[in-house]
């Protein structure tokens, strides 16, 4: 019931800060500059869309995700970007199957973080 309560506030707290109007505003801003630079304008509506649903949910920024941004930012696509990623004391302590699957896991969400990487840097807004 809690959860129900503070959701609620969290909604009012919006609309008293005009966080309504700021989407908008942002939304309308997002396609004009993506029509001036000759963009998809459903692709900024859709990007700027996912980013007021994490804000809205309460979604703290992704402590990988600011890594793989970092070496991004730096380095650019690099070969070896899994092992630039890698807890290597974590590494260190697993079984040959446990690494398979760590490696896995690590792959996965570093082409989810990259095709995220992408998309912002498409985005004008």
């Amino acid at each position: 019931m809690e959860t129900i309560k503070s959701m609620a506030r969290q909604a009012k707290q919006r609309l008293k800060n005009n966080f309504w109007e700021n989407c908008k505003t942002d939304l309308e801003q997002g396609e004009m500059q993506a029509k001036n630079l000759g963009l998809n304008e459903s692709k900024v509506k859709s990007y700027i869309g996912s980013r007021v649903q994490r804000e809205i949910k309460g979604e703290a920024p992704d402590a990988f995700y600011l890594k793989v941004k970092a070496m991004l930012d730096e380095f650019g696509e690099v070969s070896d970007a899994i092992g630039r990623l890698t807890d290597k004391e974590r590494y260190a302590s697993l079984s040959y199957e446990e690494r398979q699957r760590y490696n896995l896991e690590l792959s996965t969400k570093y082409l989810a973080a990259l095709e995220r990487y992408r998309k912002e840097k498409d985005m004008p807004v």
